[in-house]
């Protein structure tokens, strides 16, 4: 897909860049991507909701879908996991640390390599997504949240990526190596609530082992995340070998559910050049949906503050980037 074709039938939030942010340049001798010969679509067998993890009729109300996470599904076609492959190996000259949980990751890659950037906003896989999740999604309107990369850590005994629920609302998680032939670094889910883990934590302890299912996932196999709601990582490795999975974000069209996401993290993660033009937009893109819908829904009103606190709500998500923006960098949360 040229880039002159950006916007076929692309369900964006936010479009992607036409613009490189500065210090990114493309690759220029990749494949196109052809969604005909690189995807290879089909559905999960199960489906987990929140309600089987725990979570009340409350804590879901106001979240994107009830949907938890699946069961592995398939997304790319064998030449399409061997592309993945090759771009992301080619992508972890670019990596670095996310604070204290992943040691080596690479962001930004949809601003290096077009390949990449057409499979994460890809109509295909979004229209799939979204018949699993069963709400209308869009990809991330934050590009650094598409096509994040975790690669093996350099020692063994270190968990890629430590227990964490993450810091946006969906997303899946592909193994672009082989993590079921993989020793160690599987992918790691918690059949709990967020609210348990932190319990767990506070007292010093982990997720038991009685209550962790690590799926199976081939090359280009895929399993979908409730990400914001879904404790999860990526277990340590046993021996030293090459390991790789891309996370994917996305996001419900609907701006009157819950963000659920935790943006401040990225300050000591993401390059500042694309994060704070991210973060506004993806702030001032919900806020326009609640704005346009107080001046379509909003009628004559008598109760001043009931009016007031309705045009606040619509523009917290920009009030509270703006404050967190220039709160700063803190550590990054996890459960460990």
């Amino acid at each position: 897909m040229s880039d002159t074709t950006l916007s076929r039938n692309t369900p964006a939030a936010v479009p992607f860049p036409e613009a490189l942010p500065t210090g990114y340049e493309w690759f220029d001798d990749e494949p196109t991507f052809d969604p005909e010969r690189h995807l290879a679509l089909q559905e999960p067998a199960e489906i987990t909701t929140l309600k089987d993890l725990g979570y009340s009729d409350a804590d879901i109300a106001d979240k994107a879908t009830p949907i938890a996470v699946s069961s592995p599904f398939r997304v790319l076609s064998d030449e399409g996991a061997e592309t993945m492959l090759a771009v992301a190996r080619r992508l972890k000259q670019y990596h670095r640390p996310a604070g204290d949980r992943i040691e080596r990751m690479t962001r930004g890659g949809c601003y290096r390599s077009r390949w990449l950037r057409d499979l994460c906003i890809s109509p295909e896989v979004n229209d799939h997504l979204a018949k699993i999740y069963g709400i209308d999604i869009a990809p991330h309107p934050m590009p650094v949240h598409l096509g994040h990369l975790n690669y093996e850590p350099t020692t063994i005994r270190t968990a890629v990526d430590k227990w964490h629920h993450d810091t946006l609302p969906l997303d899946y998680v592909m193994a672009v190596t082989d993590l079921a032939n993989t020793p160690g670094g599987g992918f790691e889910v918690f059949t709990g609530t967020k609210y348990e883990a932190a319990e767990l934590a506070a007292a010093g302890q982990r997720p038991p082992i009685d209550r962790v299912v690590a799926p199976a996932l081939g090359p280009g196999y895929v399993v979908a995340l409730h990400g914001d709601m879904v404790v999860h990582r990526g277990a340590p490795m046993t021996e030293q070998a090459e390991r790789i999975t891309m996370v994917n974000g996305y996001v419900s069209i609907d701006p009157n559910k819950d963000e659920q996401s935790r943006t401040k993290d990225l300050i000591v993660v993401d390059d500042h050049e694309t994060l704070w033009t991210e973060w506004a937009k993806f702030a001032a893109w919900r806020a326009r949906g609640r704005l346009t819908h107080l001046i379509d829904q909003l009628d004559f009103n008598s109760d001043m503050e009931s009016v007031a606190a309705q045009l606040e709500a619509a523009v917290a998500d920009v009030n509270q980037a703006v404050t967190e923006m220039r709160a700063g960098q803190q550590e990054i949360s996890h459960y460990e």
